[in-house]
């Protein structure tokens, strides 16, 4: 469902991706490791449309997003990609339920129909009794599974992760690696997770290791 070939980026003469080809398949969780420094959130933001290659393809589902203008692919990024990021991202001036909420309503839900999909899913992540707090009234683990909400709430194709757990204790990074596996089977999300946390990239289908800007293994 996911297909990328030879993908080349550079920063002035600072070569970062060297030909990176990787195919990913639906229902996949797929872990991202290396050095600081090896490509792997240069990669990721690619694979999610937020930066352009200066070489080569991506494919989801069939459509290379970087040929659609920039409204169309703002468009595609928002019904088919979600994210999940290390600082979780949430806006501070809206409630749980309105920051899972946005993606909806970009996507043209209303806001009946947004509030609905988006306290199921809070439901389903144990923070229904938490919808109306705001994100200062949470904890970390609490605010992370907010954005997981709000990544899920489009039922996007695909859920990129850039050190989802970073920012966590252990206790709550066991319980999110967990989460992740368990939305994969009911769902048949696919992840793919920039990590350093090697219990979380062990967990994975697939571990892809990066160096220099390199898949070597």
């Amino acid at each position: 469902m996911l297909i990328a070939k030879d993908i080349h980026k550079s920063f002035d003469d600072l070569e970062i991706l060297k030909g990176i080809n990787l195919e990913i398949k639906k229902g996949e969780v797929v872990s991202i490791v290396g050095s600081s420094g090896a490509g792997k959130t240069t990669l990721l933001q690619i694979l999610g449309t937020l930066d352009k290659p200066n070489k080569g393809t991506v494919e989801i589902n069939g459509i290379n997003p970087f040929n659609l203008s920039s409204k169309k692919m703002a468009e595609f990024r928002n019904q088919h990609i979600g994210f999940i990021f290390q600082f979780h991202q949430l806006l501070p001036e809206f409630t749980a339920l309105e920051n899972v909420c946005i993606p909806a309503m970009m996507n043209g839900k209303t806001m009946n129909e947004a509030k609905k999909t988006a306290l199921s899913l809070l439901e389903r992540l144990g923070l229904a009794h938490r919808s109306e707090h705001k994100p200062n009234e949470l904890s970390g683990g609490e605010q992370q599974r907010v954005a997981v909400a709000r990544a899920l709430i489009n039922n996007p194709s695909i859920i990129f992760a850039d050190e989802p757990s970073g920012n966590l204790d252990t206790e709550n990074s066991t319980s999110l690696h967990q989460l992740f596996f368990e939305l994969r089977t009911e769902f048949q999300q696919t992840f793919v997770i920039v990590t350093h946390n090697q219990e979380l990239a062990k967990m994975a289908d697939r571990m892809i290791t990066m160096k220099d800007g390199q898949i070597i293994e």
